[in-house]
């Protein structure tokens, strides 16, 4: 008798879509009320999200897969298919975040539980703008990621971007100093309830709202020129477009180091 294939090589790393999953299907076994409370039971006293990897092992260890079984992929999509269904319409609900499944309060009920959890710290301008740039960019340096926002990079901004745990290093780069590279990391994907990093916003969709700003014209800023013939002070903007920032630093607060 040859021995059992691995569950390694019967279930790929690949996530099944839900829209994929194999309900209803006339070849499909359907699964099993053991398998849905194995899998249940697993993802609620899991701290972070279970991969459809770990509930095939689960499964295959607790003896939960019909042997009639020829897909497994197929069987566990089925088995979470189940157990979506069982959180229908409820305030909490098994959801796809980084990668896996994890237990999600419905976010139509956030309003009534704003005052029931305490509210976590915002991060600053300054940290927003660099994890965005991480998270759209990355790998990347320090360097670079000065260059695209026009400014230094405060050495706090980076430290309490660490401390959240919301970027990790991703090697180093093969140039002379070999600077850390620099990454999202998974709780990055479960603080803004993303599945993976193709669920970030694309360039079209987050210039969708801002508004097209006429430039004036020559004449224009002729006749609003001072009358003494002086020219009017205007500030340069940074090379990255944005405000110019202050100087105390902190995830808190949202200015640069500038002499970091």
């Amino acid at each position: 008798m040859e021995p059992a294939e691995p569950v390694a090589t019967l279930i790929e790393d690949t996530v099944v879509p839900t829209s994929d999953l194999a309900v209803g299907r006339a070849d499909a076994v359907a699964p099993d009320p053991r398998a849905l409370r194995l899998a249940e039971a697993m993802i609620f006293a899991s701290t972070e999200p279970v991969s459809d990897r770990a509930v095939a092992e689960m499964l295959v260890g607790q003896e939960a897969v019909p042997p009639e079984v020829e897909d497994l992929a197929a069987y566990v999509a089925a088995v979470m298919a189940g157990v979506v269904a069982l959180y229908d319409g409820r305030g909490v609900a098994p959801v796809r975040v980084a990668g896996g499944w994890q237990f999600r309060t419905d976010a139509a009920l956030a309003p009534a539980l704003t005052k029931l959890v305490e509210r976590p710290r915002r991060l600053g301008r300054s940290a927003m703008e660099t994890l965005a740039i991480v998270a759209y960019h990355q790998p990347c340096t320090r360097a670079e990621i000065e260059a695209i926002r026009g400014v230094a990079l405060s050495q706090s901004v980076l430290d309490g971007l660490l401390e959240e745990v919301l970027i990790v290093p991703r090697g180093r780069k093969e140039v002379p100093g070999r600077p850390v590279l620099w990454g999202t990391s998974a709780d990055f994907l479960r603080h803004f309830g993303l599945r993976d990093l193709r669920d970030l916003p694309r360039r079209e969709e987050l210039m969708v709202d801002v508004p097209q700003i006429e430039m004036p014209t020559a004449s224009a800023a002729e006749s609003n020129s001072p009358d003494d013939g002086s020219a009017p002070e205007t500030a340069a903007p940074p090379a990255d477009g944005m405000p110019d920032e202050g100087t105390a630093p902190g995830l808190d607060d949202p200015g640069d180091d500038p002499g970091s």
